[in-house]
């Protein structure tokens, strides 16, 4: 067993609290002299005596120890890293295992002090050599808190609804957000289910006998559960109070956000409800923190359409539009688009609904309704802060379209996204919000259209000869199966869940505005004229780069079929090559 070594060399705890302006130097002559007497840990009798907080002595050790802290009350800890460690264990040295990284064989434990060298031993004695653990700092009192809070209940989500069901009461609204109640560990057992199956959406919704959960997983739901509907009044309460929602109103739609660790990393829950004929339905966003951001040479562009999107992006200024339908990755490959273009040098700023992906040195703006921030009023107070590139979340109404454009004007590089369902269909949708083409003209770099569809599990996709229907359904020539065509098909196996699928990727669209676009533009061309004008030059369809996709063996005709329908006859296309 190996536990993380090499303890960094440190200053005294009063030195840094005192550094740090925690403390005035009156406040550390008081505390030293307490400890003269009472021999206890110099943080410790600070906390004690009100200089500090638990939270600020564990962020100070944190910094001056070169640790991990982690603060316990946000972390939900699945039942198989609890059962590692005995609750006998955790008591006696008061640690908590926090969270098993599998892949790494590391087990990151909460301790209260991350050099005692006794708990450290007698949890590697316990666990064996095949897991390496890492201590974390976490203040004393909430490890004990968090131990209560754990152990000395069944955390599996089949044992805690049988707990639910042979209860002497049934499950009740009232008190299902305190500590150990099962309806609350049910909920939290649900939401760690829910980041490890890789769920974007966890779905309740209540039926006339039942409450049915739906998890959507590669972008198909899936039923996981069903409850009896008597659970639901409690469950609905305890998500309301995790979300800082309005308990007592039913009857309106309401919408908040929850932050938690689960398994080990931060991941953040929007919270939407909604009143319909059976009761309130519940959809959580997951928000995996961890996925963060993709860099846009991994996204998915074909090498061709990758020197298109950054000859786009290389242009001082301009608008680029990213369309697609809801849940078709726009905002992953926006940030891949900002990641690109960060730099010391420019002022990136954004306005979004809400805020996804947190990053630094980005100044990022949520929409608030409430507080009067829309998209119209925010790109105005965004344009007064100096911004050198603006992303804009979502294009809704026309003064919203109308300030984007002006920013592009204006000498700003401005990002953002359009519910459109294609590239060429973005030009219509501006039309219809009231944009006028000459506006468009030389202020337009470029579109960019998406959707996802699910990857061919490698470990199970079945290899087979093209069919003529299918051949002819991907609007390949009659008889191109006969030329030896092989195409990948979906099995399911338990590394995929048998699904067949495992992760998705995209396909894309990509209209670059060059000089004779823009002429166009500028001219009141018709769709079909600026379309064929865009293939003349290798214009690559989404039906184009989805089949090439298939060719590639990357997904099945059966799946991109389900997002795309038959598809037409290709039209010639410049690079792309797989």
């Amino acid at each position: 067993m190996n536990v993380k070594d090499s303890f960094p060399a440190v200053i005294p705890i009063g030195q840094t609290l005192l550094n740090a302006g925690l403390i005035g130097h009156d406040q550390l002559r008081i505390a030293l002299h307490e400890q003269s007497h009472k021999r206890q840990p110099l943080g410790q009798l600070c906390v004690e005596m009100g200089f500090i907080s638990e939270a600020m002595l564990r962020d100070a050790l944190s910094k001056r120890l070169g640790r991990q802290a982690v603060e316990l009350s946000g972390i939900v800890v699945d039942a198989a890293t609890l059962a590692l460690v005995p609750e006998a264990l955790a008591r006696r040295y008061n640690v908590l295992p926090a969270f098993l990284d599998e892949a790494a064989a590391t087990l990151t434990v909460a301790m209260s002090n991350p050099h005692d060298l006794v708990a450290l031993d007698a949890l590697a004695a316990h666990c064996g050599s095949a897991l390496r653990l890492v201590p974390a700092l976490a203040a004393e009192s909430e490890i004990r808190e968090a131990i209560d809070r754990h152990y000395g209940y069944r955390l599996a989500i089949d044992d805690i609804l049988q707990e639910l069901e042979t209860a002497a009461t049934p499950s009740v609204a009232y008190g299902a957000h305190e500590r150990g109640h099962p309806v609350m560990r049910l909920v939290d057992a649900l939401l760690v289910d829910a980041v490890k199956a890789t769920a974007s959406d966890i779905h309740f919704e209540p039926e006339p006998g039942f409450l049915r959960i739906r998890y959507r997983i590669d972008g198909l739901l899936q039923q996981v559960r069903s409850l009896h509907l008597g659970h639901w009044a409690a469950m609905a309460v305890r998500i309301k109070v995790m979300a800082g929602l309005n308990i007592a109103e039913a009857r309106a739609p309401q919408d908040g956000r929850v932050s938690l660790t689960v398994a080990g990393r931060a991941v953040d829950f929007r919270v939407s409800t909604l009143p319909t004929l059976h009761g309130e339905n519940v959809v959580l966003r997951v928000l995996d923190r961890r996925r963060g951001i993709v860099p846009l040479s991994q996204i998915g562009f074909c090498p061709e359409r990758m020197a298109s999107v950054e000859r786009m992006l290389a242009r001082p200024e301009g608008l680029i539009l990213v369309t697609g339908p809801t849940g078709s990755g726009k905002t992953t490959t926006l940030y891949g688009m900002l990641d690109h273009l960060d730099d010391e040098a420019v002022n990136i700023m954004t306005l979004e609904d809400p805020v996804e992906i947190p990053v630094a040195r980005i100044r990022q703006t949520a929409i608030n309704e409430s507080a009067r921030i829309g998209f119209a009023t925010g790109v105005r107070a965004l344009l007064r802060q100096d911004p050198d590139i603006i992303l804009i979340g979502e294009i809704r109404d026309t003064e919203t379209a109308e300030m984007a454009i002006r920013a592009a004007m204006t000498g700003h590089r401005v990002l953002a996204t359009l519910h459109t369902n294609s590239a060429l269909g973005a030009l219509s949708r501006l039309a219809d919000l009231g944009v006028r083409p000459a506006m468009l003209a030389g202020n337009l770099s470029g579109i960019i259209a998406q959707r996802l569809v699910r990857r061919l599990c490698p470990e199970c996709r079945r290899l087979a000869p093209a069919s003529d229907g299918e051949c002819h359904r991907l609007g390949l020539p009659d008889g191109a199966g006969g030329d030896g065509l092989i195409l990948a098909h979906a099995q399911g196996c338990p590394a995929c869940g048998e699904r067949g699928y495992r992760g998705r990727l995209p396909i894309f669209e990509v209209l670059e505005v060059d000089s004779a676009l823009d002429e166009r533009l500028a001219a009141g061309a018709s769709p079909a004229e600026i379309a064929q004008a865009a293939r003349s030059v290798g214009f690559l369809g989404l039906g184009e780069d989805g089949r090439r996709k298939v060719q590639a063996r990357h997904t099945s005709p059966e799946e991109l079929f389900r997002v795309l329908g038959p598809l037409a006859p290709p039209q010639a296309i410049r690079g792309c090559d797989e």
